[in-house]
């Protein structure tokens, strides 16, 4: 069966298959919303399997899945299920592979240009992805002083949770730092309330303590901030906000470059929100560091 489909615009080559599902979502129908929330649900694996089964599983008719195929800038299903193996693939990379992946096309410049102008690519694909108005609503929650805030990350990404979690902690009161070490849990949660808000960390090489913990934590009713990767954890599946930024570097190891520009952004919206607060609390603490001599001073 063959389907005529009208020619959509070119988009670049490098987006992922989520990246290019955002940005043509205002261009889909009603049905093709309904499959590019299929896709989303168990990404990339989801469209692994036949094109009669992922129609079937998104409730729609296999002329929407070829019609969604190719306004996602494809030729056809197959085209579209290789690009979805190697995004898989790449999900699964660990360091030394990844390493080996980049020696052997490796260009001639030099390592600081490269991964300058990699880095300077992902923020701007980033933010391309996110709407100011999520960006805001994420502040906003975080801002709230009538919830508390809860900080996660996993055994690389505890370094960002705890960079947010030391800043979050001077601008306001009811900030927990959460170890991912699962036997501490239930004492950081027992006291977590319907409405507060639980920041999570999460990159490729998913950690199942941190899906275990935002189950735990959207069943009490929490709000849920991931930030992620362009692959999106699993826990993107239950978070009322994502925000995934792209990691890849010529490198072995992934970059938080994007990530740490996004952190201290929300440090930034989220201290002026209620400056005559924060000010008032940031002078405090500045008294009691005078009171135990910790910083030399020049005056």
């Amino acid at each position: 069966m063959k389907f005529s489909i009208k020619a959509e615009a070119t988009l670049p080559q490098d987006l992922t298959i989520s990246d290019r599902i955002q940005a043509k979502l205002d261009a889909l129908t009603r049905a093709e919303r309904q499959l590019a929330d299929s896709i989303l649900e168990n990404y990339p694996a989801s469209g692994l399997g036949p094109l009669t089964a992922l129609a079937k599983d998104a409730g729609v008719s296999v002329p929407t899945v070829a019609r969604m195929v190719q306004k996602l800038g494809f030729k056809g299903y197959p085209e579209f299920q290789a690009d979805l193996r190697e995004e898989l693939r790449a999900k699964a990379k660990n360091p030394i592979a990844k390493h080996d992946t980049w020696a052997d096309g490796a260009p001639s410049g030099h390592i600081l240009n490269r991964f300058t102008e990699a880095v300077i690519d992902n923020i701007r694909h980033t933010l391309g992805q996110i709407e100011p108005e999520t960006f805001d609503a994420a502040c906003a929650l975080m801002a709230d002083r009538s919830r508390k805030v809860y900080v996660v990350g996993g055994r690389i990404t505890h370094t960002l949770a705890e960079y947010l979690f030391l800043h979050m902690q001077v601008i306001r009161s009811d900030v927990i730092h959460i170890q991912s070490t699962s036997s501490t849990w239930p004492h950081d949660l027992l006291d977590a309330q319907t409405g507060d808000v639980v920041v999570l960390f999460d990159v490729r090489r998913y950690e199942n303590n941190i899906l275990r913990l935002a189950e735990m934590a959207h069943a009490r009713g929490a709000k849920l901030i991931l930030f992620t990767d362009q692959w999106r954890s699993p826990v993107h599946r239950l978070a009322d906000i994502s925000f995934s930024a792209r990691i890849v570097v010529p490198s072995a190891w992934d970059s938080v470059a994007t990530t740490m520009l996004l952190i201290e952004t929300v440090i930034a919206a989220v201290q002026n929100v209620d400056w005559d607060d924060t000010r008032a609390r940031m002078e405090r603490l500045e008294t009691m560091f005078d009171e135990t001599k910790l910083f030399r001073k020049f005056t």
